[in-house]
């Protein structure tokens, strides 16, 4: 399962036990048995991280909506590869699970640049 998968999985549970809001908009989806459900779009959540790539920043005293795994990856040792012509050294990248924390729009506020 990708992290967007497990994100989206997670934002729909958050939805019905109420500790996010939607975006207002409603679509159909079909469960693994096969029956179509109409469920309201979870509003986004996203990481520290993420937020501050989209140019925000989450408020001071602010804790997180919700905390679970997603994947991330790791630096493993750099290797010279021998299958390479030119002798380019390759890095091998480790997945690995980790606990994330996640913030709505709502618990953040612009970027501004300091005086």
């Amino acid at each position: 399962m990708t992290n967007a998968q497990i994100i989206f999985n997670e934002s729909i549970e958050l939805v019905k036990s109420g500790k996010i809001g939607t975006t207002g908009r409603v679509f159909t989806m079909e469960t693994a048995d096969g029956e179509k459900v109409t469920v309201q779009e979870p509003e986004a959540i996203h990481t520290f991280a993420m937020w501050k790539e989209l140019g925000r920043q989450v408020k001071k005293g602010e804790h997180a909506k919700a905390a679970f795994t997603i994947w991330k990856a790791g630096k493993g040792k750099t290797q010279e590869d021998g299958t390479q012509a030119d002798g380019e050294k390759t890095e091998n990248i480790k997945m690995f699970m980790k606990k994330a924390f996640f913030f709505t729009i709502d618990q953040t506020e612009p970027i501004t640049a300091k005086a």
